[in-house]
């Protein structure tokens, strides 16, 4: 099941968040104190992989504890949306005895309680219909009748378990064991503060090692000790150790090294295919009630203990220990929360985790929060969520990332904007080909074709090709300007073939361009519809989905059928939405885009005519230098 979006109620300092879509990679941006981890906590608690205790007392807003704790059966926290893909529906349809189809989506809502409820918006699924045989004369159709807790009970078991980790959980280097089996067993110690994050990371390190800190403290007991306990035990006087107590005692101090040593080489090969950063080596040790973590590494041999290595090391060792142990292998069914994720780390480590979490999220979406313009990834721009807080002093979460003057989304957005001048820079810097673009539609679509193209084989650039919206027309000549005057080289452009797109390639032409006019590139120039605009190379099959969510109140959504080929397609969507009363939205055109990068990415039954591609690799072969 995949999540597709949630929405967090009456949490802390969410009153109501709106409706958060979730892609593959989902990055929530905000200042502190905004509200991000909220958003994270809440949706934790739908399904969590451990721990996620439901806490009444501060989970439930304070200014409506007194009204909602003894209601807590009606008060609804999250509600999350899911797509069941085949596995699913074939689990829930046999468990059941129902017909489930792959492609159905379910709502799961949790309550303060801790009960949860399901919707079907599109409808339930249908009772099944066999065929009774038991007496071959009177054989007839039963249709079999599921209880809704049957359903839900189905639904649940193939929902995906969440992963929170945020920087609270960082291991130390050094674990002193009889504090730790006390921790673990729930008990307190005196005068040391307990700390539910790091003892949860204690707890899978211990799991991962497979031995329970107790195991480790008695395997490393010194042999006097062995023999003071087995005399106590009879009443002797003589704590002198026998030689059989030295033995017993020698074999299980080897069997714990071999154990430990077993367990360090593990990590150390894992560990290796996740971080990037430089080839490290683990060493666990246990010395007498002390467990000890050394870290070496390629530039520097010598050991040293965790805690002295960088905060981002052991950030990242502690979340990969966690996400191993809790998702017990499931890992295809398991999403991550990650809050605040490589605070820590350098710029460039920080880029390079958000292109890690990009190969991550091939088996696991991934949900994280950050404050930080190198944690976002400017080639998916659109998956940023800004989250900001209201008048009212509530958190809200939203995808629209324009700022006005009096916006309040101001501060928190300014992340994105950052990010994007920093995606400039390292076109200047790193000597990336820049491609300028009119708006984020055709960022969209450009990137999902290259990647496409790339992994099909079909073209193979030597530069990484960069597309740059630059708000309409307008605004193309100030950026070719900045952009050429930096190694007297113009950059590409693509324009639409509109009025305004042909007007603005006359001007680049006769004045920025003149010397380098095919450098100007315009749709129509590789389509024969009149007044072409990006759109118009994007097979419809790939946009039919998003079409469909623009008139899904309409009655009879046929608009695939009035739909004519040989013209352009923005003109026909906005005429069938004035002919069905429908207003479109702001910013309708890039929530198409989005939809129709996703089907053209991510889709499984994806068929591409040739001539599309053809088209395709002729365009981007002409940006290819």
């Amino acid at each position: 099941m995949k999540l597709l979006r949630y929405r967090v109620l009456n949490f802390r300092s969410v009153n109501d968040s709106d409706w958060i879509e979730c892609n593959d990679v989902t990055t929530l941006v905000g200042v502190n104190e905004a509200g991000k981890s909220n958003l994270l906590l809440a949706l934790w608690k739908l399904n969590p992989a451990s721990a996620g205790r439901i806490d009444i007392l501060h989970d439930i807003p304070v200014s409506k504890l007194s009204e909602y704790r003894s209601k807590t059966n009606e008060i609804e926290f999250i509600n999350a949306e899911f797509l069941i893909d085949e596995e699913s529906a074939k689990y829930i349809s046999e468990s059941v005895k129902c017909i489930c189809n792959e492609g159905t989506i379910v709502q799961v809502k949790r309550f303060y309680d801790g009960h949860r409820e399901f919707l079907f918006p599109n409808g339930k699924p249908e009772n099944l219909v066999i065929e009774n045989s038991e007496n071959i004369e009177n054989e007839k159709e039963v249709e079999t009748q599921y209880t809704d807790k049957q359903l839900l009970d189905a639904i649940v078991h193939e929902m995906p378990k969440f992963v929170y980790y945020s920087n609270y959980g960082n291991l130390s280097s050094k674990i002193y064991l009889p504090h730790v089996i006390k921790w673990l067993n729930n008990e307190t110690v005196q005068g040391i503060d307990f700390n539910e994050d790091q003892v949860r990371t204690l707890k899978v390190l211990f799991d991962f090692v497979n031995l329970n800190p107790t195991e480790v403290l008695e395997l490393g007991k010194d042999p006097k000790i062995v023999a003071m306990e087995n005399r106590r035990n009879y009443g002797y006087s003589d704590y002198n150790p026998t030689k059989e107590e030295i033995q017993k005692a020698q074999d299980s101090k080897e069997k714990r090294s071999i154990l430990l040593q077993s367990a360090s080489g593990k990590l150390t090969k894992q560990f290796k295919d996740w971080w990037r950063q430089g080839e490290y080596k683990f060493r666990f040790e246990a010395d007498g009630d002390y467990f000890r973590i050394w870290v070496s590494d390629e530039k520097r041999p010598e050991e040293v203990g965790l805690e002295l290595r960088s905060t981002g090391l052991q950030w990242f060792l502690s979340f990969y220990l966690i996400f191993l142990v809790e998702s017990k292998g499931h890992h295809k069914n398991t999403i991550l929360l990650l809050d605040e994720a490589g605070l820590t780390f350098h710029p460039l480590a920080q880029k390079d985790l958000a292109q890690f979490f990009n190969g991550l999220s091939k088996e696991n979406q991934i949900i994280h929060t950050t404050h930080s313009p190198f944690l976002i990834d400017t080639s998916n721009v659109d998956r940023c969520r800004v989250v900001y807080v209201d008048n009212d002093g509530f958190t809200v979460a939203s995808s629209d990332l324009r700022q006005g003057n009096d916006s309040l989304n101001q501060k928190s957005i300014y992340a994105v904007h950052a990010a994007m001048g920093l995606s400039v820079s390292d076109i200047l810097l790193q000597g990336c080909q820049p491609i300028i673009v009119e708006g984020p539609s055709d960022q969209h679509y450009l990137n999902a074709i290259k990647i496409y193209l790339i992994n099909k084989g079909l073209i193979a650039p030597k530069q990484e090709l960069i597309f740059i919206p630059c708000g309409g027309v307008k605004g193309v000549p100030g950026i070719t300007s900045i952009l050429g005057s930096k190694n007297d080289e113009m950059p590409f452009v693509l324009l639409d073939s509109d009025k305004s797109g042909i007007d603005a390639k006359k001007k680049l032409v006769s004045g920025l361009y003149k010397e380098t006019p095919k450098k100007i590139l315009s749709v129509g120039d590789y389509i024969k519809i009149e007044n072409s605009e990006i759109e118009d190379i994007i097979p419809l099959s790939l946009l039919s989905k998003g079409i469909s969510r623009l008139f899904n109140k309409v009655e009879d959504n046929n608009f695939e059928d009035e739909y004519n080929a040989s013209l352009p397609l923005v003109p026909q969507i906005e005429k069938f939405a004035a002919d069905n009363d429908v207003i479109l939205k702001s910013g309708w055109k890039v929530e198409l885009a989005k939809a129709g990068k996703q089907a053209l990415l991510f889709s499984k039954k994806l068929s591409i005519a040739q001539e599309v591609q053809d088209i395709w690799v002729k365009l981007f072969k002409d940006f290819i230098i």
